[in-house]
């Protein structure tokens, strides 16, 4: 972006000195007529048609030449531009992306908390029942996985069967 800004500026300046440059050519030209129209066989009206004509032909050369910078310019500026959207364009769906994902994680989280609660709760009906089985086991046993914890969890829901 402060490429582009730079570039935007070098470009406001070369349009500005391309006005100022056709300006002079057409004061040149204003002047070269004037001084073939008051007398043609004065030596030094004729030396300054002389000059006047070289200083319109530099000016028309300089013109040529900032007109094809300016054109050159303006093409690289597009070219940022354009890469500049085409970059936001894939930042936007990458971040989609991420969001996606993140949503479902935050989703899976969810059901594995579920999962661990009924899990525990059948560990505990288990418990009830069969109280008289040769050896308790701690739920450790039964649950090897850990809870995991994310940026944002959905609600837990318990699911508690009678």
């Amino acid at each position: 972006e402060v490429e582009v800004d730079e570039l935007q500026r070098l470009l406001a300046g070369m349009e500005k000195e391309h006005r100022s440059l056709l300006l002079k050519m057409k004061e040149g030209e204003a002047e070269l007529a004037r001084l073939r129209s008051v007398e043609g066989d004065k030596l030094a009206e004729q030396d300054r048609s002389a000059q006047l004509e070289k200083e319109v032909a530099m000016l028309r050369e300089k013109i040529h030449h900032l007109d094809d910078m300016l054109k050159s310019q303006q093409r690289k500026v597009r070219q940022m531009i354009e890469q500049l959207q085409n970059s936001k364009t894939v930042i936007q769906a990458k971040d989609a992306v991420i969001q996606e994902l993140k949503e479902r994680v935050a989703y899976l989280e969810a059901e594995n908390l579920e999962m661990h609660d009924r899990i525990e709760h059948l560990i505990e009906k288990q418990v009830s029942r069969g109280g008289h089985s040769s050896r308790a086991r701690s739920k450790s046993e039964y649950v090897s996985s850990k809870r995991l914890t994310g940026p944002k969890p959905l609600p837990l829901i318990r699911v508690v069967e009678t």
